[in-house]
């Protein structure tokens, strides 16, 4: 994927990763940065897991971005001391 993509997908991601994990977001940048992580992260257990991986700006990789960054988030906030859940 082309990085135009990755940032696509990582805003994608990270918006709605956020929106469910804290119902206010990080901030658009913080966002993006935790979306393309999520989506690195996904990527790695969706394959684990024997269900492909992040392929591209399609349904399956935002389904798959978005779980990686409600991991990411879940575990951002537990470092940064937010409010659990």
């Amino acid at each position: 994927m082309g990085v135009l993509s990755w940032i696509v997908l990582g805003l994608i991601a990270g918006f709605i990763g956020s929106k469910l994990v804290n119902k206010s977001g990080q901030g658009m940048l913080m966002d993006i940065v935790l979306g393309i992580v999520g989506a690195v992260v996904g990527g790695y257990i969706a394959t684990f897991l024997g269900m492909g991986g992040v392929s591209g700006v399609n349904l399956h990789s935002i389904l798959v971005a978005i779980g990686g960054s409600v991991v990411v988030l879940v575990v951002y906030r537990a470092m940064t001391g937010g409010s659990r859940l």
